[in-house]
């Protein structure tokens, strides 16, 4: 229980507690709920992650006033923002992070990226991940399991394979012109992308240069089916909320409107590693 986040385990004392108010058996709560009688013990225990519905559920079936459901609600969403902060998501490496976003990744049907900075992760190379990672750790002072991310990254990547997704990955041109990593390195990334433009699960776009934006890009996101994951320099947002979901959704819809996809895209993609091999050829001499 020793990595157990506190705050959760005072969570579940306190759903333990409201239960035991009510002279109620975690048995006959669980046939109420229609769970099993062993995810009460579970949730109380801090065992399992209990989710905003699972409170919703548990405090009326135990007619819990509304004003404690909202506290209780109140300090889920606190624990999750404080969960999410990459200082606790990388104090054991990215490796972790990387299985994590895996099993979204495969429990998804349809993933919708927006990236401003980088080639999104389902589309890196594998020397180019090993760049990311090297930044990433240095920048949040966090343990460098690089080799072990790289590799976790790359069995992401077979969800670009999978017939029954639907991907869709928008980066701007700032993401390929920027370089995080050597020019031979960048080369071989974007003639990867362009090695992958028109498989059948990829919708592959750009934003380029000098095209009008609908409104300030600041930061990337992901939606996975109706879920939107924000990400921040310091930690990251994920909501199910329908109007927020819409929102990105609809950002996402105005930027597409807006990008280069099929043959204006390879165009791009063409001029930038054309660049990048006169680069690579210029500190090879």
């Amino acid at each position: 229980m020793s990595d157990v986040n506190p705050r959760r385990i005072a969570l579940g004392d306190q759903l333990r507690l409201l239960r035991e108010s009510a002279d109620m058996s975690g048995k006959r709560l669980a046939e109420r709920l229609n769970w099993q009688a062993s995810k009460i013990s579970r949730i109380e225990n801090a065992r399992q992650h209990v989710t905003d519905s699972d409170i919703v559920a548990w405090c009326t079936a135990l007619r819990v006033p509304k004003a404690e459901i909202a506290e209780l609600r109140d300090e889920l969403r606190a624990i999750r923002v404080e969960e999410a902060r990459w200082s606790q998501q990388l104090r054991v490496g990215h490796r972790a992070v990387q299985e994590s976003v895996a099993k979204n990744d495969e429990a998804a049907t349809r993933i919708r990226v927006f990236s401003i900075a980088l080639v999104p992760g389902l589309l890196q190379t594998a020397e180019y991940a090993r760049h990311v990672f090297l930044s990433l750790a240095e920048l949040h002072n966090s343990p460098r399991d690089t080799e072990e991310a790289v590799r976790a990254r790359m069995q992401r990547q077979e969800s670009l394979y999978a017939p029954d997704k639907q991907i869709e990955l928008l980066m701007t041109e700032s993401a390929l012109r920027h370089p995080i990593a050597p020019a031979s390195v960048m080369h071989a990334q974007v003639d990867r992308l362009i090695a992958l433009q028109g498989m059948p699960t990829l919708r592959l776009g750009i934003m380029p240069f000098g095209r009008p934006l609908p409104a300030a890009a600041t930061h990337n996101f992901v939606i996975r089916d109706d879920n939107v994951t924000i990400e921040l320099i310091n930690t990251e947002v994920s909501s199910s909320d329908p109007e927020d979901v819409q929102l990105f959704e609809r950002y996402l819809q105005q930027l597409w409107e807006r990008a280069a996809e099929g043959d204006a895209a390879r165009e791009i993609l063409l001029a930038v590693s054309a660049d990048y091999a006169q680069q690579r050829n210029t500190s090879d001499n």
